[in-house]
This record gives C-alpha cells, structure tokens and sequence, in this order.
C-alpha cells in the first residue's frame, strides 16, 4: 500500500499552495524596500505569528510531554539554528536573485532542488528508488516547459538563485533529521528569529537602516509573506514532512511552480500557453508516480 500518510501529502501541497502564490507579495515587496529589509521583516513577523499557537498548544499537553521537551531544549535549540541559517542564506539570495533574472528562470531554477535532495541524500544513506528517480526526472522536465522559454545560460541572477535551490535543499534535509526529535511548531518559531537576525545583519551591512516610511506603505506583502508564506508555510513543512521520504517531500513542494502559474492565470487573468499546460501535466504525473505503492516481489511457489 501506499507508505505515505495522506495528511503529510495534504499540508505539503497547502504549502506548496501558499508558496505558489508568495511570489506576487514577493516581487511587489521590493517595490519601495531592499531584498535583505524584507526577509528580515517577513522573518521576523513569522517569528512573532507562530507564538499563540506555541501558547495555545503548550496548554494542551501533558506533564509527560512537557518534562520530555525540556529534556530536547538543546536539540530544538540546534535545529531551529540550523533551519534558520539554512532558510536565512535561501530566501535572500533567491529575493536578490529576483532582482536580475526573470520570474520563469527563477522558478525552474529554485525549484531544482528536486534533484539536489535525493542527491545529498545518497550522502546521509537515504534510498532512492529508481521510482523515485523516474519521478524526478519528469518532474524537471515539466518545471522546464512550465518556467522556461528562452536560454539556460546561467547570468549573476541565475547563479544567485542556482545557490538558493542549493540551500533550500539543505533546509530540507535539516528538516528531516531534526523534525522527529523535536516540536515542529517550536523549531519553526526560532528558525523565523535566527533567519531573521541573518537577513537583518544583511540589511544593516548592505542597504543600512530601512525607511520607515517605506516599510508602512510595504504592509500588505510583508504581511502575506511574513504570516502565511513564513509563519504558516514553513511550519505545515516541518509537520508535513515529519516521517516523509525527503525526496518525496521536495517533489510536492515544488509544485509551487505550478501553482504560482495556475494563480496567474486565475487571479490575474495570465494565460497559459499549451506548453505551460504540458509542464503542468508532467508535474503532477510526478507527483502521482512517486506515491504509487512499489510492486511487491511474490515469492515461488514451494513445489
């Protein structure tokens, strides 16, 4: 049967849903403030979202519970660390990647970490199947007829982002090795604070001290990125992908390409070419074959 929970593959594709359409808030973030200003107000809103919900949930838990997660304090400080660092260094080369290439290049691009995953998995001894393999073939071949239509020459902007799939990757499998020993919802509050001190000291060093001004007329966006695409999407990763196949993980996550196309054409009336609509097509089919259950070997039968 299929080994992966249906509950883990849902929050996974909300993510990937609220990922898809980020990229608007995103792009009309740097209308009036810096790529480093932004991420480190997104980050920190996302930081500052997420702790009623540890309140609220903290309430709920048993003494048990909770003497066990005094006993992990070091673990979940590491890995919120380590998330963070990771998250920090991604998001603000892809913000200024985006600067000097286009959206297209950016999202085939990012999304490659598909196939960074199951790569440095091989490094941590985590299996891929040759399912897995096919899956993550067609997958990269539909981001290259949804996001691509001109050359695959690799310009500043496109090294930039090429180094952000490189981090994101490492995001994911930090991910992996620390979300079964600790709270999810906690190691994402103090990944958002460490992402944002990183993207902060940026900010400081590069673009100085932000306009507030600036900053005010930029709410809207910093709000949708900070609260749902930060505080929301990158905690309903750390739940969904507890206990997943990290390559199985970042094939449905990078369907945010698909959805950042699909939320165009919905929202703001973009067509969508016939190839766009085959990229889209050969997305999901990836997704679909990586989750149908393997054939089992049936054994000879005794004469």
């Amino acid at each position: 049967m299929n080994q992966f929970p249906a509950k883990n593959l849902l929050l996974l594709f909300l993510t990937a849903v609220i990922w898809g359409t980020a990229f608007v808030a995103q792009s009309v973030g740097m209308d009036h403030i810096g790529p480093f200003t932004f991420n480190a107000i997104r980050s920190l809103v996302g930081g500052l979202a997420l702790i009623p919900a540890i309140l609220i949930f903290g309430r709920m838990k048993s003494e048990e519970r909770r003497r066990e997660e005094r006993a992990q304090r070091k673990t979940l400080l590491l890995g919120g660390v380590f998330c963070g660092l990771a998250l920090g260094i991604a998001s603000c080369l892809q913000q200024v990647g985006i600067q000097y290439t286009t959206v297209g290049k950016a999202g085939f691009i990012t999304a490659l970490y598909i196939v960074i995953v199951p790569i440095l998995g091989l490094f941590f001894r985590k299996k891929v199947g040759p399912k897995l393999w096919v899956s993550v073939v067609i997958a990269i071949l539909g981001l290259y007829l949804l996001c691509m239509s001109g050359s695959l020459q690799l310009q500043k902007g496109d090294f930039l982002v090429l180094l952000c799939a490189f981090c994101f990757s490492v995001h994911i499998m930090v991910i992996d090795y620390f979300t079964t020993k600790v709270d999810g919802v906690q190691m994402s509050c103090i990944q958002f604070f460490v992402a944002a001190l990183f993207s902060g000291l940026c900010m400081l060093g590069i673009e100085g001290i932000p306009d507030p001004h600036a900053v005010a007329i930029s709410w809207a966006p910093i709000l949708y990125a900070g609260v749902l695409s930060s505080g929301v999407g990158y905690t309903l990763q750390i739940i969904g992908q507890k206990g997943l196949n990290p390559t199985v993980a970042s094939l449905i996550l990078s369907l945010e390409s698909v959805i950042s196309v699909l939320a165009g054409w919905l929202f703001l009336g973009q067509n969508m070419s016939a190839r766009e609509v085959m990229g889209c097509v050969l997305m999901f089919g990836a997704i679909v074959l990586a989750q149908l259950p393997d054939r089992k070997k049936t054994r000879p039968e005794e004469a």
